[in-house]
């Protein structure tokens, strides 16, 4: 299956009877085996039987809200994409084949209104609240598209399968695409003319729905904002955090200062950061799949693996990076035989991790625990200090030669291979 159409609906007989044909008439040539569902949310006026006469599968909404009913979609769906569109005719059927032209450039293709050459027939207070939701949402938590509430969507399927969603109200729509970015894969936006509803009544209420929306941004915001979002590394760099973008652009001239002119250079437990796609000739692994779509985008090397049993050849680098991995992973000797395996003799090693040894590294992490929660503060499980990570370098066969401090409190080891 191509492709699913999913329609939620409630009491929506005349569009529906309007809408569905005119659905058959846009598909695209190239899609040959598509499907389209309407989950009707217990309408009383026949929409079911309409949709049903007219070759749609009917599904019986079973969990609430308009959140829910698309959740019922998705569970159901066959396809390898899914379209979602409103049943009130806002959402035109002939803009189909422009979004299923797109499905090369992202993951998630959204029918714009808020991008040049878009537009909304709406009422203006209906416009300005939902400039205000846009607004809202795409600033506080830093997101790459303007129109975050558009219901006119074309996603890849897996996208949304592996999504745990919770919104049950209209706030769904802002849900899916903050977890989609927050997991790496790519958005896009095509701009798109809305349509005023043709007939029947709008089931959007604004007001009624407005603590469910704070609820959700309060509930994104820490997504956002935790080391679980693909792109927390990335974004850190340019942080508004003074201390953040600090810490990030020191261990960023740090690291690639000890790393410049080395080699062919793999950074283990690359993340997102700005470390790998600003060194020549070097590749990242990483556990995490959200981080390596992200970098991926952006143009690096990457690919998934675990610093545990790394990817690669005995001796196939002339660099290995460690920076802010060692602290996060029980205390294993083969971490650090899988860094001697991985570089080749003379090669080297710049290995980053916070200092326990004084007093600095606990009193930030400590602060930074309460001010930034969801952040690294809480993850690091195995501490280190100079002395035993020294010993634990030389112990694999590590000369250490130089030492670059992050405040005096992450200390970052440069050190060769004998």
């Amino acid at each position: 299956m191509q492709l699913s159409i999913v329609i939620p609906a409630l009491n929506e007989r005349n569009n529906i009877s309007k809408l569905i044909p005119a659905l058959k008439t846009a598909v695209p040539a190239d899609v040959t085996n598509y499907e389209v569902i309407v989950v009707d949310g217990h309408s009383h006026d026949g929409t079911p039987r309409v949709a049903q006469e007219l070759g749609a599968r009917v599904i019986i909404q079973n969990r609430p809200g308009y959140g829910g009913a698309l959740q019922d979609g998705f569970a159901q769906a066959r396809g390898e994409y899914i379209l979602t569109l409103d049943a009130d005719l806002s959402h035109s059927p002939s803009f189909l084949p422009a979004m299923w032209r797109a499905r090369s450039e992202a993951e998630v293709i959204i029918a714009s209104r808020y991008v040049p050459g878009g537009a909304a027939d709406m009422p203006w207070f209906r416009r300005v609240l939902s400039r205000i939701l846009n607004v809202v949402f795409t600033r506080s938590l830093a997101l790459s598209v303007r129109d975050v509430s558009s219901g006119f969507r074309l996603y890849k399927a897996a996208v949304l399968h592996a999504m745990p969603l919770q919104s049950t109200h209209f706030d769904v729509l802002e849900e899916i695409l903050i977890q989609a970015q927050a997991q790496g894969w790519r958005i896009t936006e095509v701009p798109f003319q809305y349509e005023a509803r043709r007939s029947g009544k709008s089931h959007v209420k604004l007001f009624k729905f407005g603590w469910a929306y704070l609820k959700t941004l309060l509930r994104m915001w820490r997504l956002r904002n935790s080391i679980d979002s693909a792109d927390y590394d990335y974004r850190a760099h340019d942080s508004i955090v003074p201390l953040q973008r600090y810490w990030q652009r020191t261990r960023h001239k740090i690291i690639t200062g000890f790393a410049g002119g080395a080699g062919r250079t793999l950074d283990i437990g690359c993340g997102s950061s700005h470390i790998l796609l600003d060194l020549e000739d070097a590749v990242g692994v990483d556990v995490q799949i959200g981080k390596i779509r992200y970098v991926r985008d952006l143009g690096a090397r990457a690919l998934v693996g675990s610093a545990f049993a790394v990817p690669f050849a005995d001796a196939s680098f002339d660099c290995v990076i460690s920076s802010q991995v060692i602290e996060h992973l029980p205390a294993d000797d083969v971490l650090f035989e899988e860094m001697a395996r991985l570089l080749k003799p003379g090669g080297r090693l710049i290995v980053g991790t916070p200092d326990y040894g004084g007093l600095t590294w606990p009193t930030i992490e400590f602060f930074y625990g309460h001010l930034a929660p969801g952040g690294y503060a809480d993850e690091h499980i195995t501490h280190y200090t100079r002395r035993s990570l020294e010993q634990k370098l030389k112990q694999f066969g590590f000369e250490c030669q130089s030492v670059g401090w992050v405040g005096r409190a992450e200390m970052i080891i440069q050190c060769v291979k004998l």
